[in-house]
């Protein structure tokens, strides 16, 4: 699991990230505001309060919060098979 070491939020429902590897960049989650569990960044001062968990996930509380590995994927432009060598490919016959 890639656990970002720095967070920050930036304008416009974007984040700034940094990763021990030295990966670090910015995630554009417009997208998301305002929709589901989003629905709390309408308030942008919520917005503002990104930090990471205690498992090194990116939180603004104990509802929303993102996976690290899909936001390191989505700066690295890297696959899952890349990021987790490990994950078997099963062929599935229908």
């Amino acid at each position: 699991m890639y656990k970002p070491i720095e967070v920050k939020a930036l304008a416009d429902y974007r984040i700034w990230l940094r990763f021990p590897d030295g990966v670090e960049g910015e995630v554009d989650l417009a997208h998301l505001a305002g929709r589901g569990v989003f629905s709390l960044w309408r308030d942008y001062t919520l917005f503002q309060q990104v930090h990471l968990g205690p498992h090194g996930e990116i939180a603004w509380n104990d509802e929303v919060e993102l996976c690290p590995d899909s936001m390191y994927m989505q700066l690295t432009g890297k696959a899952p098979e890349e990021v987790f060598p490990n994950l078997a490919r099963t062929e599935v016959g229908a």
